[in-house]
């Protein structure tokens, strides 16, 4: 797909890797609409890009429409959906005060899941009704999976669950998406330096690098901008979920 005048919807866009992609897209001439639950963020974002700043909770349903009907009254329908909007809440299954809470597993399916779900229904309902580009093509959704999909660690029942389901989502909505010209991917990052990180002391995080294979650092949002453009740009990338993590195995702990 070709980015000039094209537009995007990117969630979680106000930081991490929804800012890297935000901006790699907006250097691109992508009209990008920074989606984020912080308002702050969003517009602080917005601005910097020359974007459209829209506040959504990804895991409400009338909330995510409004988001949805907002960018689209700025900037148009959207040909490009990246969703980045996720959390990374710890906790065991058991832990030392007994079992978990189910409202903390829920929180994180519904934002990291429910969420992406939520938003791929509405962007792609408004890609179906553009005119097809090249090839047919009329938009392409990319989503966050995580090694943690694969390598799932112990605390991570939640998060690993989630991504989990990202990754079994991306071939059954390629393959529905497929009539209507809408490709759907995934990116599975390793250890990347993102918000979920920063609080960690700088010994922790140097530990952390050192862990991948290679390249002996962490993951940049630049990293995965990169990796996103290069999906909108190759049609033939559809239905399938990319790790990007230097060849990193997470073990049991």
């Amino acid at each position: 797909m070709k980015f000039e005048g094209c537009a995007a919807l990117v969630t979680g866009g106000g930081s991490g890797l929804g800012a890297g992609t935000a901006r790699a897209l907006a250097a691109r001439g992508v009209n990008v609409a920074v989606l984020d639950v912080n308002r702050d963020a969003a517009a602080k974002m917005a601005k910097e890009i020359g974007g459209t700043a829209v506040h959504c909770d990804v895991a409400d349903a009338q909330s995510a429409e409004a988001a949805v009907a907002a960018a689209r009254g700025a900037q148009g329908p959207a040909r490009i959906l990246v969703n980045c909007a996720g959390v990374g809440t710890p906790g065991k299954a058991i832990g030392r005060d007994g079992p978990m809470p189910l409202e903390d597993f829920q929180r994180v399916i519904n934002i990291n899941l429910v969420g992406t779900f939520n938003l791929i229904r509405l962007a792609v309902a408004d890609m179906q009704s553009l005119d097809p580009m090249e090839d047919g093509e009329r938009g392409v959704v990319i989503n966050t999976a995580s090694v943690a999909a694969y390598d799932g660690q112990i605390g991570q029942p939640a998060y690993a669950a989630s991504k989990g389901g990202i990754v079994a989502l991306t071939l059954p909505l390629a393959r529905e998406f497929a009539a209507s010209g809408v490709r759907v991917a995934a990116i599975a990052p390793g250890i990347f330096s993102t918000p979920m990180l920063h609080g960690l002391p700088e010994e922790v995080k140097e530990s952390l690098a050192q862990s991948v294979p290679f390249p002996k650092r962490l993951g940049e949002p630049t990293d995965y901008a990169a990796l996103a453009l290069h999906i909108v740009e190759n049609r033939m990338l559809n239905g399938e979920v990319i790790r990007l993590d230097g060849a990193i195995r997470m073990a049991p702990r």
